[in-house]
């Protein structure tokens, strides 16, 4: 015969509860080991950019400011880049932009996702970078998400600026900067930034056609022309890949088993 206790469905509904919770709390715990490992990680590759921005020729305060206000580590090293091979400043601002305009992909993406109010949706956007996009939008729960995408934002933000005035300290220190080879440091650094990209047959296709476009004119183009040429192979690439995929739906952190999508998730 079923079980007619009235105290049996109050405390089944406990456990499951509790172990939602649980659930939940592991998914967080989990954000911020990741959050750390990667704030590690990448703000201490921030000496890497302070050296080359002083090899490049910007002062240390000129550095310190290019960190603290553009924070986005693939458009400064393309910026001191394209500045050390003597391009102009406007292509070394359109270059750096081009880049930039990835932060705003990931703004499309993480504003559903993280659900924010309009001041934070301020401070969020100068910590929306790859690493905080990434550890954000590789949980399971919306909670996960916001505690992945502060701390390691914010992480990130305090190593790299650190890190970057020890780097141009240590830059000016170095003197002459052909004697270290890092005259050619900027390119292997953006080389190691984008090499595990490469992952996907198409991105290595597109990848090649922006390498055979930069080599091209690189004898004949002013300094940064070429960068700015190849960084329009792939965004026409990227265009003619979106038209022929169309329209994406809106994605959002997957459901943990026994937790609500964040769709129906309290907004806390």
């Amino acid at each position: 015969m079923p079980d007619d206790d009235p105290g049996t469905a109050p405390d089944e509904a406990a456990e499951v509860e509790q172990t939602v919770e649980e659930l939940v709390e592991a998914e967080e715990r989990g954000a911020v080991r990741q959050a750390v490992s990667v704030s590690v990680a990448t703000g201490l590759y921030g000496i890497s950019f302070g050296a080359l921005a002083t090899v490049a020729g910007l002062d240390l305060a000129q550095t310190a400011a290019l960190s603290l206000l553009m924070f986005s580590g693939g458009s400064q090293f393309a910026l001191v880049g394209v500045v050390g091979s003597g391009g102009t400043a406007a292509a070394a601002i359109a270059t750096a932009g081009l880049l930039g305009v990835r932060n705003a992909l990931y703004g499309a993406q993480l504003g559903p996702l993280l659900a924010l109010r309009t001041w934070q949706n301020v401070l969020g956007a100068q910590l929306t970078i790859d690493e905080s996009a990434a550890v954000a939008t590789a949980q399971r729960t919306r909670r996960a998400a916001r505690v992945g995408f502060w701390l390691t934002g914010a992480g990130v933000f305090v190593l790299w600026n650190l890190m970057t005035v020890v780097g141009a300290a240590a830059g000016d220190a170095l003197g002459d900067p052909r004697r270290w080879g890092l005259d050619a440091a900027a390119a292997a650094a953006f080389l190691g930034l984008l090499w595990p990209r490469l992952a996907t047959r198409p991105v290595q296709l597109v990848a090649a056609g922006a390498v055979v476009v930069a080599i091209g004119l690189t004898p004949v183009a002013p300094a940064g022309v070429p960068v700015l040429a190849a960084a329009a192979v792939a965004v026409l690439a990227g265009a003619i890949d979106a038209r022929r995929r169309g329209p994406v739906p809106p994605t959002g952190p997957r459901a943990a088993p026994g937790v609500a999508a964040p769709a129906q998730e309290e907004d806390r």
